[in-house]
């Protein structure tokens, strides 16, 4: 098969699981010349679902973007819950803003703007409540540092989830020189090394092409 058709699979899906009701982010996006890298719309109600599933009132999102993920992020946590989500680029953030505003979800939305490895110390500075899911879909060189503040940021029993870990495939050549392969290579084996985790990589096809994430769970301590 051909990543032609795993997007029509995708098409299919959206059809009759997912619907399009968040076509106009997208088209906002691409208005606003955000980069295409969305998660796709089965992903984004992956997502969705995930944190239901967990029960997730309080989700940290590492990597906004304009939006997509966390809108589906932030309807899994209802009206009580609360997502956090670190964005580095200003014109993201307010792209963002009126994709979650427009959405109705954007009064349990906080986007916080600046380099994340400065923004997560000080968020963990305020002493906040566990978050229930982590979401890590940003600049990928820093993945194992951002699952290193996840930790701090958790409970036993949260999820913690790195997406586009796969790559291509490019995990599987330990002498690669691609600085994103190399970085997912080292949060893989953090995941593996980490008693405090218990995660496993699932691989995905899609229109987004070949990749896949990580799936964890912060462990209970004997």
């Amino acid at each position: 098969m051909t990543t032609s058709d795993w997007a029509e699979v995708d098409h299919y899906l959206v059809d009759t699981l997912v619907g399009d009701q968040d076509s106009v982010i997208f088209e906002a996006n691409a208005a606003a010349g955000l980069p295409a890298i969305d998660v796709s719309p089965p992903q984004g109600k992956f997502l969705y679902l995930i944190a239901k599933t967990a029960r997730a009132r309080r989700v940290l999102e590492i990597g906004t973007l304009g939006g997509y993920s966390t809108t589906w992020l932030a309807r899994a946590v209802g009206k009580q819950g609360q997502v956090v989500t670190l964005e580095y680029e200003p014109k993201h953030a307010e792209v963002a803003r009126g994709n979650l505003d427009r959405a109705g979800v954007g009064d349990r939305v906080e986007i916080r703007v600046g380099a994340a490895l400065d923004s997560l110390p000080v968020l963990a500075g305020e002493n906040p409540e566990p978050f229930d899911l982590v979401f890590i879909d940003a600049d990928k060189v820093n993945n194992a540092n951002y699952v290193q503040w996840a930790l701090k940021l958790t409970r036993p029993g949260s999820v913690i989830i790195v997406d586009n870990v796969v790559r291509n495939g490019g995990i599987a050549n330990p002498d690669s020189r691609d600085a994103a392969v190399r970085a997912s290579r080292e949060v893989i084996e953090l995941f593996a090394a980490e008693p405090r985790l218990d995660g496993t990589v699932l691989q995905t096809v899609g229109s987004k092409g070949w990749d896949g994430f990580v799936y964890a769970l912060v462990a209970e301590q004997d």
